[in-house]
C-alpha cells in the first residue's frame, strides 16, 4: 500500500514537473547557444562559471523590471596566492564597474536601457537598446575569460539606430589595485582595470563602434601583456569550436544534445596552468589550483580520453602523478586533496575512501586513453592503492574509512556503499589493465577473486529495507534513504536494481531538483543524481533513465540556473563546480552508449536505445588511442543494427537486442 501511494504521489510529480519545464526561460539556437528573449518586466537574475588557463570568473548578472543589466564580476586568478597558503588562497576581488555609464552619445550618457536578448555558448552576450538625449542606440557585450592570459575580456559594439549621425565619446580610463604585500604569497599583485580603443567618432546610421574592457591580474615581477579582444574572442571561440567538434552527440532530442554539449565546456575550460603542472579544479571561487580524490580522479579524470582534449588528458595524468608520490610502503592513507599549486595536501575529513577513488578512475582513465606508456606509469600506483583498500576491509569484507566524499556532512558510518563499490569496480579494471601491461597472471587473478568476494560481501552487509525498499544501506547503522544507493548500478551490480530505482524516484529522493542526499532533508547535491541517472541506463531501465535525464537536462539547461550541472543547495548556492559536468558527459558515454573500457583497444558497447528514438550516434569519440563513430539504428521495436567506423572506414555493423553488450575491438 505505501508502495502504491508513492507511485502515485511520483505520478503527480511528474505531471507538475513537465509543467515546470514547458515555462523554460531559455531557448536553443540553430548553432546550440541558447537564449533569453526578454519581455516586460522579465526580471532575473542568475551566475555563471567560466574559466581560462590562468583565471576564472563568476558572473553575477540581472535584469531588473525597467530591463536595465547590471554585472558583477567575481575574478579569482589561482596562481596569484594569498597568505595563509591553504586550499582557498586564490587571490580574489570584485568588479562592478559599469563601461557602457563611460560612454556618451552627443554629449549625454546612455539611459534607459532595455535588454533584448542574453545568449550563452562558451561566452555571455548581451543585446541592449538605449533611448535617451543622445538619441537611439544598441550595445553588445561580449563577456569570455582569456584562454591563457590571466585576463578577462569583454567587447562592446555600439551602433548607431538613429535616422541622423551622433557623435559617441569613449574615454581612456585605466584602475591599478597593489595588494599588501604581506597578504601575498609572492608580495603585492597588481590588478589592471581598463578601457581600451578610446576615441571620438562620428557615426552614420547603422554604423558601429567597438571598443573593449580588460581585468587582469600579475605577480610583482610580471610585464602587463598586451591584449588584443579579437584575438582573445578568436582564440576563446576557437576553444569552444574543438570542444564541441569532438565526442558529438546526435539524438532526436535537442535538449539533450545541447546539454552535453555545453558540459563538455564546463568539464573541460576548469584547467589551470600552475607551477605544479596542468590542474584541473572545481571552482566555485573556492576550489583552484588544487585537486581531489573525488572531484578530479574519480569524477572527471576518467571522461577526458573521450573528449580527445589533449589539456584535459595532460590535467588527468598529471594529477594521477600527484597522487603518486604519497604511495608508501606502511600504507598510510593518501592525501584527499592536493592543493597550493601541488606543493600542500588537505585531508581534513580523514580517510574518505580516496584509494578507493584514486583506484577506480586511474584505472578507467588508462584503459580509455589507450597509451600503453602512460598506463605503465599508472600502474604502481594503482597497484597500491587496491592493496590499501585491501587492507582496509572490515571482517565482513567491505572497506573501512573515515567518512566519504561528503566529508562528515552526512553520516556514512565506519564502512560506506560508495568506497567498497569504487574499489570492485577498481578491482576489475585493474584486470583488463594489468593483461595491457605484462602484470603476472596469478596476481590478476587474485584481483578478479577479490571482486568476487566483494560483490557478495557488499550484498550481505550493505543489502536490506530502508523505508519499505530492498536496497541498501548506505552504512550499517543507516534507517533513511541515500541517494548514493545508485552507486552499485554504475559497476555492474544490478541485483537490487529494481527497488533501488524505485526508491531513487520515490517522492522520498527525487525532487525537481533531482535527488536529495537523504530522505526528509532538503539538500541536494548534483553528483548523486548524475551517477543515479547513468546507474539506471546502465541496468537496462532505458525509457525511465530518458524521461528523468529529460527533465533534469531541461531544468538545468533552460531553467532558472543555467547552463551547466551544479554543485549543491543549499551549500555553494549552485555553484557550477566543473567536474559535475564531466558526470554529466559520462551519463552519455558509459550510460546510454554503455562503454566500458576491457582494454587499452576494447571495450563493451552496450547502446540503451529509447522507446521514442530511432537514432542516436557518438561521433569523433576520441579514445582508445584513435578516432570512432558510434550509430545506433532502430530496425524492429526491440531489435538496434550497431556500426561503429573508425576514421571513417566502417569496423563493425551488427544487429542485436536493445540493450545487448557487444564487443568491440580497435587498431591498435
Amino acid at each position: 500500500m505505501k508502495k502504491n501511494l508513492y507511485i502515485i504521489l511520483l505520478c503527480f510529480l511528474c505531471l507538475s514537473l513537465s509543467e515546470i519545464q514547458a515555462e523554460n526561460r531559455w531557448n536553443i539556437n540553430p548553432d546550440g547557444s541558447i537564449t533569453w528573449k526578454l519581455r516586460e518586466k522579465d526580471a532575473h537574475q542568475d551566475h555563471i562559471e567560466m574559466s581560462g588557463l590562468k583565471i576564472s570568473a563568476v558572473i553575477r548578472y540581472e535584469v531588473d523590471e525597467k530591463g536595465a543589466f547590471t554585472l558583477d564580476r567575481s575574478m579569482i586568478w589561482p596562481m596569484l596566492r594569498t597568505v595563509p597558503n591553504n586550499t582557498h588562497a586564490s587571490l580574489m576581488r570584485r568588479f562592478s564597474w559599469n563601461i557602457p555609464e563611460m560612454i556618451t552619445v552627443n554629449g549625454q550618457c546612455l539611459r534607459n536601457e532595455k535588454v533584448e536578448s542574453i545568449t550563452l555558448k562558451g561566452n555571455i552576450t548581451v543585446n541592449s537598446t538605449y533611448h535617451g538625449n543622445g538619441g537611439k542606440v544598441a550595445l553588445t557585450r561580449i563577456l569570455f575569460p582569456s584562454t591563457n592570459k590571466p585576463a578577462f575580456c569583454e567587447k562592446y559594439v555600439l551602433r548607431n539606430n538613429n535616422s541622423h549621425n551622433i557623435r559617441v565619446e569613449i574615454p581612456q580610463s585605466r584602475s591599478v589595485i597593489q595588494t599588501l604585500p604581506e597578504q601575498g604569497v609572492y608580495g603585492s599583485y597588481r590588478l589592471v582595470s581598463e578601457i581600451k580603443g578610446e576615441k571620438t567618432v562620428i557615426l552614420k546610421p547603422g554604423e558601429e563602434v567597438a571598443f573593449s574592457a580588460f581585468f587582469a591580474g600579475y605577480k610583482p615581477d610580471e610585464a602587463e601583456l598586451a591584449m588584443d579582444i579579437d584575438q582573445e574572442k578568436e582564440a576563446r571561440e576557437a576553444l569552444i569550436a574543438d570542444l564541441w567538434d569532438n565526442l558529438i552527440l546526435e539524438t532526436p532530442d535537442r535538449t539533450i544534445n545541447t546539454m552535453f554539449a555545453f558540459a563538455k565546456i564546463r568539464a573541460a575550460e576548469s584547467i589551470y596552468e600552475t607551477k605544479g603542472g596542468l590542474l584541473h579544479g572545481p571552482g566555485g571561487e573556492a576550489y583552484y589550483a588544487a585537486i581531489w580524490a573525488n572531484d578530479q580522479a574519480e569524477y572527471v579524470n576518467p571522461f577526458f580520453p573521450y573528449l580527445g582534449y589533449q589539456t584535459g588528458n595532460q590535467s588527468a595524468l598529471c594529477s594521477f602523478m600527484h597522487f603518486a608520490r604519497f604511495i608508501n610502503p606502511e600504507y598510510k592513507k593518501l592525501p584527499s586533496s592536493i592543493i597550493a599549486e601541488g606543493t600542500d595536501v588537505w585531508g581534513g575529513a580523514g580517510d574518505r575512501g580516496d584509494a578507493a577513488m584514486v583506484a577506480y578512475g586511474a584505472a578507467r582513465y588508462a584503459l580509455a586513453r589507450g597509451d600503453l606508456e602512460e598506463a605503465k606509469q599508472l600502474w604502481p600506483l594503482i597497484e597500491w592503492c587496491l592493496e590499501y583498500n585491501k587492507r582496509q576491509l572490515n571482517a565482513d569484507g567491505v572497506v573501512n574509512s573515515d567518512s566519504d566524499e561528503l566529508e562528515g556532512r552526512f553520516p556514512a558510518g565506519k564502512a560506506n556503499l560508495c568506497t567498497s563499490s569504487l574499489y570492485y569496480d577498481a578491482l576489475l579494471s585493474a584486470c583488463y589493465l594489468g593483461r595491457e601491461t605484462g602484470i603476472n597472471r596469478t596476481q590478476l587473478a587474485q584481483y578478479k577473486k577479490q571482486a568476487e568476494e566483494l560483490r557478495k560481501n557488499i550484498d550481505r552487509y550493505f543489502g536490506g529495507e530502508v523505508e519499505g525498499f530492498n536496497t541498501y544501506q548506505y552504512y550499517k547503522e543507516n534507517d533513511k534513504l541515500r541517494s548514493w544507493i545508485c552507486i552499485p548500478l554504475t559497476v555492474g551490480i544490478f541485483d537490487r536494481k529494481d527497488e533501488t530505482i524505485k526508491a531513487l524516484f520515490s517522492p522520498r529522493l527525487w525532487t525537481q531538483d533531482g535527488l536529495l542526499t537523504e530522505s526528509g532533508s532538503q539538500t541536494f547535491w548534483d553528483r548523486s543524481t548524475l551517477y543515479a541517472l547513468r546507474g539506471v541506463y546502465a541496468c537496462g531501465e532505458t525509457d525511465k533513465a530518458t524521461e528523468y535525464l529529460k527533465f533534469y537536462s531541461g531544468q538545468r539547461l533552460l531553467g532558472e540556473h543555467v547552463p551547466y550541472a551544479i554543485e549543491a543547495w543549499p551549500e555553494g548556492n549552485q555553484r557550477h563546480l566543473s567536474a559535475e559536468s564531466g558526470l554529466y558527459g559520462r551519463i552519455i558515454t558509459e550510460g546510454l552508449f554503455g562503454i566500458r573500457p576491457t582494454g587499452l583497444h576494447s571495450f563493451t558497447l552496450t547502446p540503451h536505445l529509447p522507446q521514442d528514438w530511432n537514432t542516436m550516434n557518438l561521433r569523433n569519440v576520441c579514445a582508445f588511442g584513435t578516432s570512432f563513430d558510434i550509430e545506433v539504428k532502430r530496425i524492429k521495436q526491440d531489435k538496434i543494427e550497431i556500426k561503429v567506423s573508425e576514421n571513417q572506414k566502417q569496423l563493425y555493423k551488427q544487429t542485436v537486442r536493445n540493450g545487448q553488450a557487444v564487443r568491440i575491438h580497435l587498431s591498435e
